[in-house]
């Protein structure tokens, strides 16, 4: 049975990590995994522009590498950015020094790009990560959650699943989202054709409600 609440046993579990955004009045938290990807992640940017929301993207360091010229895109237009490692690590199946290799080396490129430099004279809170497939050690955690926030989410789409269809992803995704919930999408070319069916019709409902979209 596909899961697309966060149920109480895993946020117990990781109890330091973002699961959900409290006190959040009418907001909604997009975010955004494994892009940027040209045409999809600029999909994603020209919906969310119609709406006037804003979202984080979680960025795969490789694909920052390959394109950069989206990526700035994503920035320009004033989303906020989170690590997403340089590969796309499993962290159960990967060891830990590897694993902060790989997430220092996707740091590495977002800095490259001049992403924390354009936003040094805003609130910064904490740098934001967001570890693949939502896996991760608590002993790579550990090493990670000094400098970032360790962001998961509240609500899984399952836009990247081949046995949803686009309206079971958007049903699913409008039943469990309320206030302070942080969603996850993917703006990847797998789950391209149930996010590009369910975001826009996301966007539309609950701003028909009087909810603002939010980064992170």
């Amino acid at each position: 049975m596909f899961i697309h609440k966060t149920n109480f046993l895993m946020r117990a579990f990781y109890p330091d990590f973002v699961w959900k955004v409290k006190n959040a009045e009418k907001a909604i938290y997009l975010t955004f995994d494994d892009g940027p990807i040209p045409e999809v992640t600029e999909f994603v940017l020209d919906e969310l522009a119609k709406f006037q929301a804003k979202a984080t993207f979680f960025c795969i360091g490789d694909n920052i590498k390959k394109h950069p010229e989206v990526f700035k895109k994503v920035v320009a237009q004033g989303h906020s950015i989170g690590n997403h490692t340089f590969n796309h690590l499993k962290g159960w199946k990967t060891e830990d020094e590897l694993y902060f290799q790989n997430f220092q080396e996707c740091e590495t490129i977002i800095e490259k790009n001049d992403y924390y430099s354009s936003v040094q004279n805003t609130v910064l809170a904490k740098k934001k990560f967001r570890p693949p497939y939502g896996r991760i050690k608590k002993s790579q955690a550990k090493d990670i959650l000094p400098s970032h926030d360790i962001v998961m989410w509240d609500v899984l789409s399952g836009d990247f699943s081949k046995d949803l269809s686009p309206d079971k992803v958007l049903q699913k995704t409008i039943r469990y989202t309320e206030s302070g919930s942080i969603i996850l999408f993917h703006d990847s070319i797998k789950a391209n054709k149930n996010m590009s069916y369910a975001l826009p019709r996301v966007l539309s409902h609950f701003s028909e409600k009087g909810f603002t979209f939010k980064a992170l």
